[in-house]
């Protein structure tokens, strides 16, 4: 074999397993997992700005939404599981096709009123207790849902967000909201969202940075990292 020919069969090798790799790369992507990055200070405290989560995308099923770019390739959603009451989600809201991520509040059917900070589900207040102040002073809680799940939310006082009219959750859709309560773009503000835009259900922080630094700026990991949050399950 003459070295043209070597060189020509080297290039189709490595083509032919750059090509193999990304096709791996999208069905992992599509079907189990997807990375995610955390820009905003929404579902403090649970998930910091420059968490790096993966998500599961197998636990509800699939619709257009689970694939890139939102491609039509299936019609509604099949192999649909419903998510739970305090599931972390990730989801396509109905004004945009950006990725959100929050807490499942309201089912469908359910009758969700906030009162003075206090989510009622169907008449029912969510059972609530004063934990801690952060560094910042601001008051963090817990919330208990009826299921006994708990997780831990944040108050930044009196806001127009805490009292919120009774609203019934269609069918089909869900009420979501964050868990940084008076600093969080949600269901509240742009409603329920239909089950075909639900994407995937947050699992694990893989890696995370101080304030978002970039994970390629490798040079600033000994001081970005945030070791104490590497591997953590998300609640």
């Amino acid at each position: 074999m003459s070295d043209k020919e070597s060189t020509s069969s080297w290039i189709k090798s490595n083509l032919l397993t750059i090509f193999y790799a990304i096709i791996i790369a999208l069905v992992i992507r599509t079907f189990l997992f997807q990375p995610f990055f955390i820009p905003s200070s929404s579902m403090e405290p649970g998930l910091l700005v420059g968490d790096r989560i993966f998500a599961s995308k197998y636990d509800f099923g699939y619709s257009q939404h689970s694939f890139p770019f939102s491609l039509p390739i299936v019609k509604g959603r099949i192999f649909e599981s419903s998510p739970k009451r305090g599931d972390v989600v990730i989801f396509k809201p109905p004004h945009t096709r950006n990725d959100y991520i929050k807490r499942l509040i309201g089912l469908p059917g359910d009758k969700i009123k906030i009162v003075n900070g206090i989510v009622h589900i169907n008449s029912n207040p969510i059972e609530i207790e004063f934990i801690r102040k952060d560094d910042k002073g601001i008051s963090i809680y817990k919330e208990t849902l009826p299921s006994g799940k708990s997780y831990e939310v944040k108050d930044l006082g009196d806001k127009p967000q805490d009292n919120i009219n009774e609203f019934l959750v269609p069918e089909n859709h869900y009420y979501f909201m964050g868990d940084n309560r008076d600093n969080s773009n949600d269901s509240r503000f742009w409603g329920p969202v239909p089950t075909e835009r639900i994407v995937a259900k947050a699992q694990i922080i893989f890696f995370s940075t101080k304030d978002g630094s970039w994970f390629i700026e490798f040079w600033r990991w000994p001081f970005d990292i945030q070791f104490e949050r590497l591997f953590k399950l998300i609640k």
